[in-house]
């Protein structure tokens, strides 16, 4: 499935699903969800109205991306739903790798790893790779291999249907909103929500599953890395009340505590030795710690002042057949039954 919202990424859309077409182990449907936008949904018609394995489909739900995963979601046909993001390619093994993880029935999701396409042709000299997840990437910590996690990222992963069906779908008004403040953790939200529901559910990242992800040239700049850590802190802050600081935070807290003074080490130590951007990796670091930070306390106070919502689809059963989001949303919280209002 691949999400889209805007007709600037036009070339990356087509490029994404003809990665997909390409597949060594085919898909069963390439699913376009567009994000209320009329022209692209009608542009988009007209490209593949002669392709029999691609589907367009009108996000039925709020604007937003989870809405949009959730109207793919209840219009798939296969047992495996996977998910690109609309400005990256796959390479070719990407579905059969995925698809090796699924041997084992208790695995409900399978991520991968994403790789930076940088616009001017190179990571900036600045730009710390503990925080390649502000550019949408595999980030300096994760674990490598095939490996169990708590959450895959979702811009390059997988589910079982049946995972859906157990939790419901992703939460809207935790992720991405079109062009608005880059929020994020929706599906870090769903997984520990799908480990509750399903306690013997086993969730992996396959290093091996890869695709690329184009980071343009706006995205290379500080301002945008300060504005994406803030946004994370704010998403962190919605996850942690709707599943609790424990599980919402358990990763952070390694990364926080391990990772990251390691990177502010290692960036100290390429600047005695004269190694061009060192120091600056180190101050990115400290900066991103501090701003993430900002945001998870301004987040937090606006959650417990009920100035945020979120709440879940049911995607299963009558939503699957009718192919598209059907029945009431019911709200999330911190003990799965939170309620406000949208913000």
């Amino acid at each position: 499935m691949i999400c889209a919202y805007t007709e600037d990424r036009w070339e990356d859309v087509l490029a994404a699903v003809a990665s997909v077409r390409a597949q060594s182990r085919p898909a069963l449907e390439t699913l376009l969800v567009v994000d209320h936008n009329q022209v692209l949904l009608d542009r988009l018609a007209k490209e593949y109205r002669d392709t029999d394995d691609v589907r367009v489909l009108a996000n039925a739900g709020p604007r937003g991306l989870s809405a949009g995963r959730n109207t793919g979601i209840a219009a798939s046909l296969g047992e495996i739903v996977a998910f690109l993001d609309d400005d990256a390619v796959a390479e070719r093994d990407w579905l059969r790798h995925f698809a090796e993880g699924y041997t084992d029935p208790r695995v409900m999701a399978v991520g991968g790893r994403t790789e930076p396409l940088w616009a001017s042709g190179r990571r900036p000299g600045w730009f710390p790779e503990e925080f390649d997840w502000v550019v949408g990437c595999t980030y300096r910590g994760l674990p490598r291999g095939r490996v169990r996690v708590r959450n895959v990222l979702g811009g390059n992963a997988s589910f079982r249907r049946s995972a859906f069906d157990a939790a419901g779908g992703f939460a809207t008004g935790i992720g991405r909103d079109g062009d608005k403040r880059p929020l994020g953790g929706e599906e870090t939200e769903l997984c520990i929500r799908l480990s509750r529901a399903r306690p013997d559910a086993v969730l992996l990242i396959d290093d091996r599953a890869v695709i690329h992800h184009r980071v343009p040239r706006v995205r290379e700049h500080f301002r945008y890395f300060r504005t994406r850590t803030y946004a994370e802190g704010l998403s962190k802050a919605l996850v942690a009340r709707s599943v609790g600081a424990g599980k919402g935070l358990e990763s952070e807290r390694r990364y926080t505590t391990r990772v990251l003074p390691a990177g502010v080490v290692r960036g100290l130590r390429d600047a005695l030795l004269a190694r061009p951007g060192g120091a600056g990796r180190a101050g990115a670091i400290v900066a991103g710690v501090l701003t993430a930070a900002g945001g998870y306390v301004v987040g937090s106070v606006r959650a417990r002042r009920g100035g945020v919502t979120f709440s879940v689809v049911d995607v299963g059963g009558e939503a699957r057949r009718a192919g598209e989001p059907r029945g009431g949303e019911r709200p999330v919280g911190e003990q799965g039954g939170a309620r406000g209002r949208r913000d």
